[in-house]
């Protein structure tokens, strides 16, 4: 069967790079390459090739599987993303990647692209879970299994920020300048604590090189913002009938897309605003308001579907008294935040309520729901923190956390990093105070909860009447 490549003749209706991709030669390195980059930070980096062509190639790293990367070296690293909403699906081909590496299969390679002067930026997107971030102080989690085995073999990484260290490593033993490194994960001030993971592992082995890395390497931070479901055989139906070809890498993607970026890099960069990126010189407004506002209503929205036996988010929507309660936590989460520049926060809850009921993406709630334990701190926990200290009950945040640990009451498996911890919790919950247990994990629940009789006892009352 035909597949996409970079000689397909393509409809003229599909939107296709806007450049000579023979000519593109790499200038950043992502890791992670998943549905979300592609949807997002490579059309970006298409948008800006097309505006103002340069070395700005990407080459994609999937740290754990090998099969995306031959799928996209067999379509010549080509791939669509169909955009979807009420009105219609429109098709764009994304041209930017130009190399897949799998680092099971060839970590030296990733190495080597890392270690290239020709690398200006290091962008990521490897979901919470995969730093190793210690639960309790915020530094490294000596217990994870990618850092232990980055401490041990410094030189032969498997993690994420392994392979930073080492690629900047040897950077510096060749006398090159340092690449950027651009998180674009859902963690607070993300880039601030990649830059403290990178040099707590790097002083492990060398305190030359953690001091370099300090004085020299940039870590900006960053916001990203689309919803991406993960592609399923209808969607590469769906794309088929689109493309007129097989696209086994096709994603689905909502029209909605943000990125905004603090503007603080080593070298030079792509001209990402011209694609719709925000540079500005503090982040940390718009990330508060996308963690509290989006991602915190999404994990409600994840665990009522749970809860409720409703497969997709859409679903969850389309109960007017899910819709109310979702309402009700963005109303409780916009009086944590401060005013963000250029924001009308009430049109932008609006458009959320909008963009989850959005009839044409199947985002699954299973899904969301993933991964709580790394999630629910900024998403949850924090802003609980936040409304407490202003003199607010943090009712809804209360409720938030109720369904959580009803959902981890009622499920079969739960898919989270800390999932022996959470499950004890649950076998060791007691009638008298059920959330006990909860709460007693270490560095889950902020210490201003856990001290907090009166916000505990209303989650607990709250998961009494779930129940």
């Amino acid at each position: 069967m035909e597949r996409l490549s970079a000689w397909t003749q393509l409809h003229d209706i599909i939107e296709s790079p806007a450049y000579d991709r023979q000519a593109l030669k790499p200038g950043i390195v992502h890791i992670g390459l998943g549905a979300f980059h592609r949807a997002h930070q490579a059309i970006y980096t298409d948008a800006a090739l097309a505006h103002a062509f340069g070395n700005w190639g990407i080459v994609g790293v999937s740290l754990r599987s090998t099969e995306i990367a031959q799928d996209m070296r067999v379509q010549d690293c080509l791939y669509s993303v169909v955009a979807r909403n009420r009105s219609g699906d429109s098709v764009r081909v994304v041209g930017s990647i130009v190399e897949a590496l799998a680092a099971n299969d060839d970590g030296e390679a990733v190495l080597a692209r890392l270690a290239d002067p020709a690398i200006q930026i290091v962008t990521l997107t490897v979901s919470e879970k995969a730093y190793g971030i210690d639960p309790v102080n915020s530094g490294l989690d000596h217990a994870h299994p990618a850092i232990a085995n980055d401490l041990k073999s410094p030189t032969r990484p498997t993690g994420v920020i392994g392979y930073l260290t080492e690629g900047l490593a040897r950077r510096r033993a060749a006398g090159l300048p340092p690449f950027t490194v651009l998180c674009c994960d859902n963690l607070p001030s993300n880039g601030r604590i990649v830059r403290r993971l990178v040099i707590e592992l790097a002083a492990a082995r060398d305190a030359g090189l953690a001091e370099w890395i300090s004085e020299t390497v940039s870590f900006p931070c960053s916001m990203v913002d689309r919803i991406v479901p993960a592609a399923t055989a209808e969607t590469r139906a769906r794309a088929k009938r689109l493309l007129g070809v097989e696209d086994r890498l096709s994603i689905e993607a909502e029209t909605f897309s943000q990125w905004v970026i603090e503007d603080d890099f080593v070298g030079d960069r792509p001209a990402w605003e011209t694609g719709g990126a925000l540079f500005v010189e503090n982040v940390e407004p718009y990330e508060k308001m996308k963690l509290r506002l989006l991602n915190g209503s999404h994990s409600l929205i994840a665990y009522l579907g749970q809860l409720q036996k409703l497969e997709f988010v859409r679903d969850v929507m389309a109960v007017p008294e899910n819709v109310a309660l979702v309402r009700r936590h963005m109303q409780a989460a916009v009086r944590t935040l401060d005013p963000v520049p250029g924001i009308d926060l009430a049109y932008y809850m609006d458009q959320l309520v909008e963009r989850f009921a959005n009839p044409a993406i199947a985002h699954r709630t299973q899904q969301i729901a993933m991964d709580g334990s790394q999630k629910l701190p900024q998403r949850l926990f924090q802003p609980a923190v936040d409304a407490l200290s202003s003199g607010d009950d943090a009712a809804e945040f209360a409720f938030a956390t109720a369904v959580w640990i009803a959902y981890l009451k009622q499920a079969e498996t739960v898919d989270d990093p800390r999932a022996r911890e959470l499950q004890k919790a649950t076998a060791d919950a007691a009638s008298a105070d059920e959330t006990a247990s909860f709460f007693a994990i270490a560095g889950l629940f902020p210490g201003e909860l856990q001290a907090n009789r009166a916000w505990r006892n209303q989650v607990n009352s709250l998961l009494g009447s779930l129940r």
